[in-house]
């Protein structure tokens, strides 16, 4: 979600009163937000075009291939496609973008697995790991993951192996998980038919329901709309090499982003 943010503020921060909004300077304006990115195009749709120097635009389209977020994180396809967007002219003229009514976007995101596999071992995502506290005796004590490694299976399932190790003793352990994914009325992620190994023995069911709750309670988008954004993921999809997100995005007014 935070990449996102950082996509639609871009956008937002580009319209100017002073001028007109031009594919070209949004195109910049998203580079900039960036680590790098390989491919980007940006289509912005205004009828009629002074509709800019009002703080509004009809549409906008964003397409690229290769998108670095962060350092070490890509996207291998992304496609955004937003609703109307409407600024309060005020606060534009005073160099702050609020949005005057909702901003809502249809986006489309294709990981591969090997980028998800380089992006498990950058630091954003080692830190993110770090938050889910996962224990192997489930107490509140955490395990440090080291070395994961994704694979996707056939009939939307993926397989995670990793070693734990205990922060305290350094005692090391061999982990290999194994699931279906599905998106619950589109905001909250559900493990399908999972199995865990440790050391190669098959996790007790009470530990394996404890894990999958604690996942299932992470991943829920509804935990979003507290700070204005409403998310839902329409279709989920994993293939031979490469995983499909399309998510509907809606932003209210007066929601904070990282301008």
């Amino acid at each position: 979600m935070e990449f996102l943010t950082i996509l639609l503020s871009a956008l937002l921060g580009i319209i100017s009163p002073a001028g007109f909004v031009l594919d070209r300077v949004a195109e910049t304006a998203i580079r900039n937000q960036l680590d790098s990115a390989e491919e980007l195009s940006v289509r912005i749709d205004n009828t009629p075009s002074y509709q800019a120097l009002r703080g509004r635009v009809d549409r906008v389209r964003i397409a690229g291939r290769g998108l670095f977020p962060v350092a070490g994180v890509r996207v291998a396809e992304l496609e955004v496609e937003t609703d109307a967007i409407a600024l309060d002219l005020d606060q534009l003229r005073q160099g702050q973008p609020e949005l005057e009514q909702p901003l809502q976007a249809a986006v489309k995101f294709v990981l591969t697995e090997a980028d998800l596999n380089q992006a498990l071992q950058s630091e954003l995502v080692a830190e993110q790991l770090r938050r889910l506290n996962v224990s192997l005796s489930g107490t509140s004590a955490a395990s440090e993951l080291i070395d994961p490694q994704l694979d996707f299976l056939p009939n939307d399932r993926l397989r995670l192996q990793a070693t734990l190790q205990d922060p305290q003793t350094g005692e090391q352990t061999r982990v290999v998980a194994e699931t279906g994914l599905e998106m619950i009325a589109g905001h909250q992620l559900q493990l399908l038919e999972p199995t865990i190994k440790v050391n190669e023995q098959i996790v007790a069911p009470q530990l394996l329901a404890f894990l999958i709750g604690n996942v299932s309670q992470r991943f829920d988008l509804t935990n979003l709309e507290e700070s204005g954004i409403t998310a839902r993921v329409l279709n989920l999809e994993i293939e031979a090499d490469r995983l499909t997100l399309v998510s509907f995005v809606r932003i209210e007014p007066g929601t904070e982003l990282n301008w």
